[in-house]
């Protein structure tokens, strides 16, 4: 598996490609005018606690309120009288598929009013950034991430990433850290995948740093007021080689001289095996249109996938879940219709595993695969799409097939989509996907020239709208506006406006 990195740096945005034997399979984007704010500590300030939902809307200086549910506060000292305004605790960090032996509140306590009040000043981080509509998500389990480590202040145990698949290194890096974390006084560990075959003293090296930041930040604390970042992550693209680069990848490409010598110094101190595979690319050429990435990113905005044999997936993505529709289209296969609908469900799953990493789809999922009714077939079919899902960072659950033989699944969200950071709402369509025909707004014209004969008495009526309902009006629909005018008593005329919208329309007394 040939794996590579191309980083676009831009005054105004960042963006990051993975690329994999030569195929786009993940892309990050960062604005300057809206950084993603995961991982970031803020202190914030309690304004709203709800007791019916167990849930508080916390203010930390943003746009919209924030949301904190009692389930990730972090209790100290039993549940009575338990305190959050410390923020002791941790999200898990960088590699949520941790151990982790924290006990949160169960969603069923109605003990949020024991924790908070309105008012209240609390240490909080954000776990996923604002979604549409939606307010970020908060937690009070803080957690502070190096390379090796993610550092949990009110914790005292230490997981370890369960993508370290041997038990004896598993062992090692637990007894590892577990002695230099008593050492050091306590807190609790996550030993992130990166950190296997590492030596004792890169794991010390990385333990000093993250207690120093956390020292910084405590201090920091004590002075700002609510609504104050107290720390912030790393920028995209020191993010990408904290978490993204590992002995898999086999280049980074990067296109600006600033951050490529930032990233060769960061990679020369912590992962210095990998420090001449970073490359500054000088061409004139832009670097995604080297790779086609740009058509990529086109291509991932459409609603219709394209699959190589000639069939193709639908896409469509709402607020409330994702459905992915498979069809064989053009595809008619080489024996029989059984065999065609097997063979394409199974190229399916390759191309939806990797466009749910490339569009950043999250939430609940349907796949609506053509049924088959071969059952072993749709066993092998579910397995394929398991195994293409591995190698996704976002952690997802798959359950079988339903009654109606659709397949419904859940992938973690912690960012917007690709569709939600690069576009936004049709303003003709308000997001429906579709408007009404010009004949149902020209029957909506005469229907609002009635209601309006009956209670005025004008000497004749305009009607201002799109060209293409003016043009029926007068054409297909003329002797229904000539019935009109003399039903009502009155003339219609008709002027186009240029900048009307199909839907729009208005009707003026003259």
């Amino acid at each position: 598996m040939s794996e590579e990195i191309l980083i676009n740096v831009t005054p105004r945005e960042t963006r990051v490609a993975m690329v994999e034997n030569g195929v786009l399979q993940e892309i990050f984007i960062e604005r300057a005018s809206r950084r993603g704010m995961v991982g970031n500590i803020y202190r914030g300030k309690v304004v709203r606690v709800l007791p019916g939902m167990q849930a508080a809307f916390i203010d930390i200086g943003l746009e919209r309120t924030a949301f904190l549910h009692a389930s990730d506060i972090a209790i100290r000292g039993g549940s009575n009288g338990a305190s959050a305004d410390n923020g002791d605790g941790s999200n898990g960090g960088g590699d949520n598929s941790a151990e982790n032996g924290s006990s949160n509140i169960k969603p069923s306590e109605n003990i949020i009013q024991d924790l908070l009040h309105q008012g209240q000043d609390i240490l909080v981080q954000v776990v996923k950034d604002p979604l549409g509509t939606k307010g970020a998500r908060l937690t009070t389990h803080l957690s502070v991430a190096a390379r090796f480590l993610v550092y949990m202040p009110g914790e005292d145990h230490v997981g370890v990433s369960q993508k370290l698949e041997s038990e004896e290194e598993r062992r090692r890096l637990r007894d590892v850290v577990s002695s230099l974390a008593e050492a050091l006084g306590g807190g609790g560990y996550i030993v992130r995948t990166v950190a296997e075959g590492v030596s004792e003293k890169e794991i010390r090296s990385d333990m000093a740093f993250l207690n120093k930041i956390w020292m910084e930040m405590q201090e920091r604390a004590k002075d700002c007021s609510p609504g104050t970042l107290v720390h912030g992550d790393l920028s995209l693209v020191m993010r990408t080689m904290r978490d993204q680069v590992d002995v898999g990848v086999e280049k980074v490409r990067i296109d600006s001289r600033e951050n490529f010598e930032k990233a060769s110094k960061f990679a020369q101190k912590f992962i210095p095996e990998l420090a001449d595979r970073i490359e500054y690319y000088p061409g004139e050429r832009p670097i995604f249109d080297l790779y086609g990435i740009e058509d990529e990113i086109q291509k991932a905005l459409s609603r219709k996938v394209q699959l190589k044999s000639g069939g193709y997936l639908i896409v469509d993505q709402t607020e409330a879940l994702t459905t992915i529709d498979v069809n064989t289209g053009a595809f008619v296969g080489h024996r029989n219709l059984e065999e065609t609908i097997f063979k394409t469900n199974l190229e399916a799953t390759l191309t939806i595993a990797r466009q749910l990493r490339l569009r950043n789809l999250g939430g609940i999922i349907i796949i609506d695969f053509i049924d088959m009714k071969d059952v072993s077939h749709r066993e092998q079919v579910m397995r394929a799409l398991e195994k293409a899902l591995e190698r996704d960072r976002a952690k997802s659950h798959i359950c079988e097939v339903s009654g109606l033989g659709l397949v419904e699944m859940t992938r973690k969200r912690t960012r917007e989509s690709l569709e939600h950071v690069l576009c936004e709402a049709c303003p003709t369509c308000e997001g429906r996907g579709s408007v009404r025909t010009a004949e149902t707004v020209c029957y909506e014209v005469f229907r609002e020239l009635l209601r309006e004969a009956r209670q005025y008495e004008p000497a004749q009526f305009l009607v201002l709208a799109s060209s293409e309902v003016i043009d029926l009006m007068l054409d297909e629909e003329s002797s229904s506006v000539a019935e009109l005018e003399e039903f009502i008593g009155r003339p219609i005329r008709f002027q186009v406006e240029t900048l009307y919208t199909q839907e729009q329309f208005d009707v003026v007394l003259m």
